[in-house]
């Protein structure tokens, strides 16, 4: 095995929880509220999280025939590089470090720290700043644990998300035999939802807070390299996990709107959780206790799966030569991209103390459906390439996926011209760093 080649050693129940991991983190537990201040009406609510699951599980699929040609440590990072050339390859790298993967990061370690706080109340002895604290702590003790080693982490994820997933169905179950929902909540609104052009807009206002529920998906093609026979198990990996995590958020939110009215959810405040608030419903204090203990090991657990499939982009920019070429290091006990790992956690925790990575998780759908759909696209491009495919797509699906992306992009840009240009800038501030490198590749040659 060449040096820097990481080991396959990941089996495909564990690449299918991974990819449960990376999705499953804060917005299954939070988002309902905001979309219902947008949409008024509970079922639109759950049309919105079934249409937003329906389009991520279309990327999903898209991104599994690619994954199934090109296995290798980087995702779309390996996939651009052919599909569109190095330039842009490297430019959705440099996004990822920027903002996309280290912003994702430093906000499920910040959602893990309040939620920490809300059940040991103590902690804020440690002062204003004790929120940032525990967040970068969590970050550094799950860097360590990826450095350790790939099984470690993998295994670390494994065991939370069956827990998580078990105490999800249970806390459904619980709900719907309490005697304490009313399906009547299904039919009513807090006030008219709307129709025609404003629906459109609220739908799609609301759909920014699904995708975000949806968001790391994709996250397990950075790790192609590391599962066993990825030509077949990388794709059902991507179709099973993305199911699981859809049959998951519809039945949650179901429970939310069963147990509370939609006037009550919409009346939450800021800091206020729907799923904290449902459990004060059914067990009182110590049941919002429990189910905050929940988000807690949920936040825990997507953060570690983030920080141990993320970094494998970077190593591979390093690999190119067009990263710092520590980047490229793997370490020669734990095979793992050691050096990847310590950068991204200097950078997300970085974030968490720059007071403006919420800003920053704003960027983040509109940054990563531009490359989402570029990926989509490619798919079509791609089918020129004599390539073998292992599995393959019907193309109409990456053809609807990618447009809706593109249409999400443009939307965006309309609405949030401010975050738009700070993304495309973000973006963009990768461009002399690929000079530096690109001219440092040529003149060692």
């Amino acid at each position: 095995m060449n040096e820097n080649t990481l080991k396959r050693s990941i089996k495909p129940l564990s690449a299918v929880f991974l990819v449960v991991s990376a999705i499953v983190g804060s917005g299954i537990y939070k988002k309902v509220a905001p979309m219902m201040d947008q949409l008024h009406s509970p079922t639109l609510v759950l049309l919105c999280w079934t249409l937003a699951g329906v389009l991520s599980l279309m990327g999903a699929l898209s991104s599994a025939e690619l994954a199934s040609m090109m296995p290798g440590s980087g995702g779309e990072y390996i996939y651009f590089n052919k599909i569109y050339g190095k330039f842009f390859s490297f430019i959705y790298g440099w996004a990822s470090l920027a903002v996309m993967k280290t912003a994702t990061i430093a906000a499920l370690a910040y959602v893990f720290s309040e939620s920490l706080h809300e059940i040991v109340p103590q902690i804020h002895s440690l002062g204003g700043a004790s929120i940032k604290i525990i967040a970068s702590l969590l970050i550094i003790v799950l860097s360590y644990v990826n450095y350790r080693g790939v099984s470690f982490g993998e295994k670390l994820s494994r065991y939370f998300i069956a827990g998580i997933v078990l105490s999800i169905l249970a806390f459904v179950i619980l709900a719907v035999f309490s005697g304490k929902g009313n399906t009547e909540h299904f039919t009513q609104t807090a006030i008219s939802a709307p129709t025609g052009w404003p629906l459109f807009a609220a739908m799609f206002a609301a759909s920014l807070s699904a995708f975000w529920g949806y968001e790391g998906w994709n996250n397990i093609g950075f790790i192609g390299e590391e599962v066993n026979n990825p030509q077949r198990n990388l794709p059902l990996a991507l179709g099973i996990g993305t199911l699981i995590v859809i049959v998951l958020y519809l039945l949650i939110n179901t429970v939310y709107l069963f147990i509370l009215a939609p006037a009550q959810i919409e009346s939450l405040g800021i800091n206020q959780i729907a799923a904290v608030e449902t459990s004060r419903v059914l067990g009182g204090n110590v049941g919002a206790v429990l189910l905050s203990v929940l988000i807690v090991l949920t936040t825990f657990n997507c953060t570690n799966g983030t920080i141990l499939m993320s970094a494998r982009i970077f190593f591979a920019m390093g690999r190119d030569g067009l990263f710092l070429k520590k980047a490229a290091i793997i370490h020669p006990v734990y095979n793992t991209p050691s050096f990847s790992i310590l950068i991204q956690a200097i950078w997300s925790i970085v974030l968490v103390w720059s007071g403006s990575f919420d800003a920053l998780t704003d960027l983040l759908v509109f940054a990563s459906f531009f490359f989402y759909g570029a990926a989509a696209f490619g798919v079509i491009l791609f089918r020129r390439n004599k390539m073998p495919r292992p599995y393959k797509v019907p193309l109409w699906i990456p053809a609807i996926f990618s447009a809706f992306c593109f249409l999400l992009v443009v939307v965006s840009a309309v609405n949030q011209p401010v975050q738009a240009l700070t993304g495309l800038l973000l973006i963009l501030s990768g461009v002399p760093v690929y000079w530096y490198y690109t001219k440092m590749v040529k003149s060692d040659l």
